[in-house]
């Protein structure tokens, strides 16, 4: 109830703020209701956004590309795969994957820096 009461009022909810108290009158944070490390939960969060932001642009891709990329950084099963695994799947040598994997990134960071400028402007 807090969250959603904070979230009417401001976009972003920090994992420090506090949501409560607990029996004894000591404050309450996001991260300790989460039950873990605070670096597990802060790294979690912040592949999840990388994530969503590679997702945002993963359309200017081809196929291939997109199986390269979503393969070999674990996008889709948060389980990495190696070049040699991708290649051994797609029925191509482990150098044609890398060409492939190095094509598609310089495509994303371009496209990152367009819409970062796009932004600026």
């Amino acid at each position: 109830m807090h969250l959603r009461s904070l979230k009417k009022t401001k976009k972003d909810v920090s994992l420090h703020d506090p949501i409560g108290t607990d029996k004894e009158g000591n404050e309450i944070t996001l991260i300790d209701v989460l039950g873990t490390e605070t670096d597990e939960v802060v790294d979690a969060v912040q592949l999840k956004l990388e994530s969503n932001k590679i997702y945002q642009h993963i359309h200017i891709l081809d196929d291939r590309e997109k199986e390269v990329i979503i393969g070999r950084f674990g996008l889709d099963q948060d389980k990495e795969k190696t070049q040699r695994e991708i290649a051994r799947e797609l029925g191509i040598s482990r150098s044609y994957v890398s060409r492939i994997e190095k094509r598609a990134l310089m495509k994303l960071f371009n496209e990152f820096y367009r819409t970062k400028q796009a932004q600026n402007r």
